[in-house]
């Protein structure tokens, strides 16, 4: 398999590195959020989305169930419990020859959980 960013992003996961996670951004990042319509472009924007994601989702449920990696593009299925409700997504992430991610969508279901995740990343973007 060809280098890519998506060992070293299973490591910011895993390990809240929030300094990896930088490193392995494009400048030029495109973050797709399953709540927000617009693309939130550029590394800093993103970078707060996903350092939020990530203290929302720091819960012992989440855990990623499937993956699939094809040349610079790879899907990454995940499934978390959120107040009660227990939550699918997918993450579906593209990269330069650089390795570093260029895009980053999220897609979540059900509304309920979208919903639930909608709320907490309020108040986790507030802080």
């Amino acid at each position: 398999m060809s280098s890519n960013p998506i060992k070293k992003w299973h490591q910011v996961v895993q390990e809240k590195n929030f300094e990896l996670l930088e490193s392995i951004l494009d400048d030029s990042v495109v973050f797709y959020s399953p709540v927000v319509f617009t693309p939130q472009k550029g590394k800093k924007i993103t970078l707060m989305y996903l350092s939020s994601v990530a203290m929302v989702f720091n819960v012992d449920s989440f855990s990623y169930t499937h993956e699939v990696i094809d040349g610079n593009m790879a899907s990454l299925e995940f499934e978390l419990e959120l107040e009660g409700i227990h939550i699918n997504g997918l993450d579906l992430i593209t990269w330069n020859k650089d390795q570093k991610i260029t895009e980053f969508k999220v897609f979540i279901r059900p509304l309920q959980g979208l919903n639930a995740l909608h709320k907490l990343m309020g108040m986790a973007l507030k802080y």
